[in-house]
């Protein structure tokens, strides 16, 4: 064999092996150095992201508590934004894009919003701009805020309109360096109008026995827009759910309720002050069973009476009104006269002994407080009638409202709980007595309130700050209420979504 063709083959080989290799290497180093950029990268991105998101949760902080909604009057008027009704909303009636309302602290997108102070707020740094430090790097966001709807609601228990809206915030943060971070975030916070009377009963208060059934105590629903049969509403065993920001305690096995139970609380068995479970009890029903809520549900207080009424005692017994103002009638019958919502009636601390009746016609009436004895009844002669309850000087111990003696009793025929409203906004007890036609609405959202009647009544819907209905007491909830008063609800961001750029 003939081996001088074949030197230098060995050297050939290594030499190949050793490209192959060097090309195996610099492939690892290039994919190991992307590894890392990459890694890095999704670092910078995430940093980005979470400043963006920073940002958002400033500018949502900055409407929450910094910023006041327009009114009619005042230095932001409604009247600057003639494009209410537009979406988003304008300052002029065409709904031009370039008309947007828009609150901004980017230097990217224009600021169009009517009063130049509250566009310098928003404008600060720590409000619609900022910066925050990760590690060894600074990362900057900059938001606009576009107002994409606004309306004007009537709030229960207040003579004043107030103002809700839904905003959009965007949210741009940017990380300057090799390699570059840009991330954007919006979200949608938004505060809508919720039923006053969502609930049969609601108890404002966060701790244990908030609400406390027992003795049979139930709830149901009944349509009072539906025809009557037999003169008395038609009822259903669903839709008369409670709620309450603590805890629900019951107590006996015909102690029911046709709905569920909503509470921020979780958990059944036992409640402790430090640790307030959603329901407490070895009987009882509740046959919608929990509904946990993401937050505690804030009722307002109502209006105090204006004018205030005087806090002179008023006592009826079974005579005349003894020169009463605004009050006639004799043996044990009286009238009260009614007023307006501009003016209305005022008594002081109105007492009925015996077996005295007390008739309210259609109309406003401020009252200090109001107290039945013995079997002292009152009745409803025309509706809507409308109490506000003051309780100015009343000694912790005392009720504002108590109506154990004989009852009430409504105009007949009329089970619409609009027809007699008490309100309250004071923290003395109030006691009810439901009768076969107690008809009406309770909001007392600081007030304890309870029903002492064995086998009672109440159509309507009831909201304090604690429940207790251990006689047995039936509350009808009127499922017609749903679409009635309103009060504000929370505020709440949704609809988050982001991208990189």
């Amino acid at each position: 064999m003939n081996t001088t063709k074949q030197k230098g083959v060995a050297l050939i080989m290594a030499l190949i092996l050793i490209l192959v290799l060097s090309v195996m290497g610099v492939s690892l180093m290039f994919l190991s150095q992307t590894e890392t950029w990459s890694s890095m990268n999704y670092r910078l991105m995430n940093q980005a992201r979470d400043v963006a998101e920073a940002g958002v949760n400033s500018s949502a902080n900055f409407i929450l508590y910094s910023y006041t909604p327009p009114t009619t009057t005042g230095s932001d008027p409604l009247s600057a934004y003639a494009g209410i009704n537009c979406w988003p909303v304008t300052t002029t009636s065409n709904c031009a894009t370039a008309n947007i309302v828009i609150l901004s602290a980017n230097s990217s997108v224009t600021p169009n919003y009517p009063v130049a102070s509250v566009q310098t707020s928003f404008n600060t740094t720590g409000v619609g701009k900022g910066s925050l430090t990760a590690g060894y790097t600074t990362i900057n966001y900059n938001t606009y805020a576009k107002l994409l709807s606004m309306r004007q609601v009537n709030v229960y228990g207040s003579s004043t309109p107030a103002t809700v809206q839904s905003w959009l915030i965007t949210s741009d943060a940017t990380i300057t360096g090799i390699p570059n971070a840009q991330v954007e975030v919006s979200a949608i916070i938004e505060r809508e109008a919720q039923p006053v009377f969502n609930y049969a009963a609601f108890a404002t208060s966060g701790g244990c026995s908030a609400l406390t059934f027992g003795g049979g105590g139930s709830t149901n629903s009944y349509d009072s827009s539906a025809a009557l049969v037999g003169g008395l509403p038609v009822t259903a065993n669903r839709d008369a759910n409670i709620g309450t920001n603590g805890n629900l305690s019951t107590v006996g096995s015909t102690t029911t309720i046709n709905g569920s139970l909503s509470t921020p609380r979780s958990g059944v068995g036992s409640c402790s002050s430090s640790n307030v479970t959603a329901w407490t009890g070895t009987t009882g029903t509740v046959t919608g069973g929990i509904n946990e809520l993401p937050q505690s549900v804030s009722y307002p207080t109502p209006n105090p009476p204006n004018p205030m009424p005087p806090t002179t005692n008023v006592t009826l017994n079974n005579n005349n009104c003894n020169s009463i103002p605004n009050c006639v009638g004799n043996n044990g019958t009286y009238f009260f006269t009614p007023g307006t919502a501009a003016a209305p009636t005022t008594f002081g601390n109105v007492t009925l002994n015996g077996s005295a009746t007390l008739h309210f016609s259609a109309g406003y009436y401020n009252i200090n407080s109001l107290l039945e004895n013995g079997s002292a009844q009152i009745v409803l002669d025309s509706a809507p009638v409308i109490i506000n309850l003051a309780g100015a000087g009343l000694t912790s111990a005392q009720a504002v409202l108590d109506l154990t003696g004989g009852g009430l009793t409504n105009i007949a025929g009329n089970f619409d709980p609009k027809s007699l409203q008490f309100l309250y906004a004071g923290t003395n007890a109030i006691k009810l007595k439901g009768g076969a036609d107690a008809v009406g609405l309770l909001y007392a959202p600081n007030a304890p309130y309870s029903f002492n009647s064995a086998g009672g009544n109440w159509y309507g819907a009831v909201v304090g700050a604690t429940l207790t209905d251990m006689g047995g007491a039936a509350i009808h909830y009127d499922r017609h209420l749903q679409n009635a008063d309103y009060i504000l609800g929370n505020y709440m961001l949704s609809s988050f979504t982001w991208k990189k750029y």
